[in-house]
């Protein structure tokens, strides 16, 4: 029988389902932080000025307290390990257009992720 060392790292996520933002423009302020450190990640959001920068600074932010709240995680070590926006339902609008005919609007929702862990 062999043994294998395997350990158990912690993490803790937050999750926003049916966000309202396409899930391409998460994906840009997404790229920025990931693999960096909490505290240089919520600087980057914070003066990074796109649509999504509010919505993942105030993710992380919730991010960060699950890791110390619920799983006892030291703010210092926390980094960015995952950070993923899948896309939502679209929600189908009809605008008029020229002469009698309708354009159809898709307003496109996403579901947005992150996961921290501590540095070892």
């Amino acid at each position: 029988m062999q043994e294998t060392n395997t350990t158990v790292v912690n993490e803790a996520r937050a999750t926003l389902k049916y966000a309202r933002i396409s899930s391409r423009k998460v994906k840009i302020v997404a790229d920025l932080i990931r693999e960096k450190d909490v505290d240089e990640a919520l600087a980057i959001v914070k003066f990074t000025p796109k649509a999504s920068s509010e919505i993942i600074e105030k993710l992380l932010k919730s991010a960060i307290a699950n890791a110390e709240n619920n799983h006892n995680m030291k703010h210092e070590s926390l980094y960015v390990a995952e950070i993923y926006a899948n896309q939502g339902p679209t929600l189908k609008r009809i605008r008029p257009a020229a002469k009698g005919s309708a354009v159809r609007i898709r307003k496109r929702t996403s579901h947005i992720t992150i996961v921290l862990k501590e540095r070892v």
